[in-house]
């Protein structure tokens, strides 16, 4: 069976069994009826995926995982702030009114910053060490300046990684303040493992450990019954999937290079309220 089906019906069994309740607490989340949204959580969950072994994608509901490499590119490759340059619609519930979600996420990531060996943007920068310098400890990035967050329609919520090269295995710690766990948790943990293979075949790695740190892993009130209905699912193997061998350049993958076989899934778990 799927070893992130299993990591996922740990992690949510131990929020709702042991987690903390914000009743009681003023929250800022509201659900459509003006209703709070409150959540029971889990401090600092820490979940592991070895991409040697299997393609984290849960099989107890599917995840849209070109989607969610549409979504990563955009922020990865494109590194863009403007919706226009995003296939689906999932930030314009936040787009200003210049098509932008301000100086967030991508937007980031494309600002150059001046190193000794010249001037890179900080996925720039990730590429080039792992090409000349894989076994450094200082290959990072982060997507949380604070200079800028006022100008930000929404703090980033997965905004560090590290990447660690040990012998020829190309590792990632994905840093997460905040995770709503239900609606983002594979999504988020697909879109980062997906990046890892990337650059993994442009730089000669092979991917190896994904480990994904969230700060507060939370499952909001009116979620908890879809997750308990969720948890009883049958559970199924994982899909395979890899990557389009000929791409060589992180700058031109494309969804489609993403190659998904045998993904045997749950039906999707339809209308999800989303708290705001």
């Amino acid at each position: 069976m799927s070893k992130a089906d299993q990591i996922f019906v740990s992690m949510c069994r131990n929020i709702i069994d042991h987690g903390y309740s914000s009743e009681g607490q003023t929250i800022r989340a509201r659900w459509e009826d003006g209703t709070p949204a409150h959540t029971v959580k889990q401090f600092c969950v820490v979940n592991r995926y070895d991409l040697a072994e299997e393609f984290p994608a849960l099989t107890l509901r599917p995840t849209g995982i070109k989607s969610a490499v549409d979504e990563m590119l955009w922020i990865w490759q494109k590194k863009s702030n403007r919706i226009a340059d995003l296939n689906s619609h999932i930030w314009d519930a936040w787009a200003d009114e210049n098509g932008t979600i301000g100086k967030a996420y991508g937007y980031q990531l494309g600002i150059k910053h001046k190193y000794k060996e010249g001037e890179f943007d900080q996925v720039d920068r990730v590429l080039y060490d792992l090409k000349h310098n894989p076994y450094s400890r200082r290959i990072m990035t982060n997507l949380y300046n604070f200079e800028d967050l006022h100008e930000m329609a929404l703090y980033p919520c997965a905004y560090s990684m590290t990447f660690n090269v040990t012998e020829n295995r190309l590792n990632a710690v994905l840093n997460q303040r905040s995770q709503d766990v239900l609606v983002a948790n594979n999504w988020n943990v697909v879109q980062y493992s997906v990046l890892v293979m990337m650059l993994a075949q442009v730089t000669g790695l092979v991917p190896g450990e994904l480990v994904h740190v969230i700060a507060d892993a939370h499952i909001y009130d009116r979620h908890i019954p879809l997750v308990e209905e969720m948890l009883k699912r049958p559970q199924y193997p994982a899909p395979k999937v890899h990557l389009n061998p000929e791409v060589k350049d992180f700058y031109d993958f494309r969804p489609e290079d993403v190659i998904v076989k045998d993904y045997e899934k749950n039906p999707q778990i339809k209308q999800i309220p989303v708290a705001v």
